[in-house]
């Protein structure tokens, strides 16, 4: 039973990790088509967002299957617990790069209209992405506060952007479909975030012990 589950624990952690490092890459590539202007990259992210999908109901499966065969207890059901929770936000992270990449291609972004430069806050999104992934990979306490203490910024940001955006709405009501179109690129980024702290805090538990979520 013992050997059963350190496998069952290991493919746990395995996949998690094959998860995330292929959100990440998704969100990046996202970042990348509305900053170039890709309407076929951001196509290609739209169209295969099932596979991250596939994946995230394996992730799943495999913690309920090590529940139910091998009753782990102590670090090892934090670690599927936490593993549950994480697998769920990569997920949503993954369906906020395909609402971005939507919102761009409906945004009339390629228009010379009015542009945002979401280049310094989706930038910032993705290193949060990737650190709190460093702090999963090397249970890393401090690396998962500092992605905890960076949403802030994320969130100034979207603010920034919503300013900017009400005052063009402001100065012309009749692109005002377009222009909120456009101000959820800024939201859905600000998600990113906000999962991407919630997979931070997860770290944080496994390490400590400890739920910090609303404190």
């Amino acid at each position: 039973m013992t050997n059963q589950l350190t496998r069952a624990m290991h493919k746990i952690k395995k996949e998690i990790l094959s998860l995330g490092a292929m959100v990440e890459d998704r969100f990046k590539k996202t970042i990348h088509a509305v900053k170039t202007n890709n309407l076929e990259l951001a196509d290609q992210i739209i169209e295969t967002d099932y596979l991250v999908d596939a994946q995230e109901v394996e992730v799943e499966e495999e913690c309920l299957r090590a529940l139910a065969l091998y009753h782990p207890v102590a670090g090892d059901l934090r670690l599927i617990a936490a593993v549950i929770k994480i697998n769920n936000d990569l997920e949503r992270i993954a369906d906020y790069a395909a609402n971005i990449a939507w919102r761009f291609k409906t945004s009339g972004q390629s228009s010379k209209f009015f542009q945002y430069d979401y280049t310094a806050m989706a930038e910032q999104a993705a290193k949060m992405l990737k650190l709190s992934l460093d702090a999963l990979v090397n249970m890393d306490g401090n690396l998962a506060y500092k992605v905890r203490e960076m949403d802030e910024d994320v969130n100034s940001m979207r603010n920034e952007a919503y300013s900017v955006m009400k005052d063009a709405i402001r100065k012309n009501p009749e692109r005002v479909e377009e222009i909120i179109n456009m101000y959820l690129i800024s939201m859905h980024i600000e998600r990113v975030g906000d999962h991407t702290k919630n997979i931070a805090e997860e770290v944080i538990y496994l390490i400590d012990g400890e739920i910090i979520r609303h404190s």
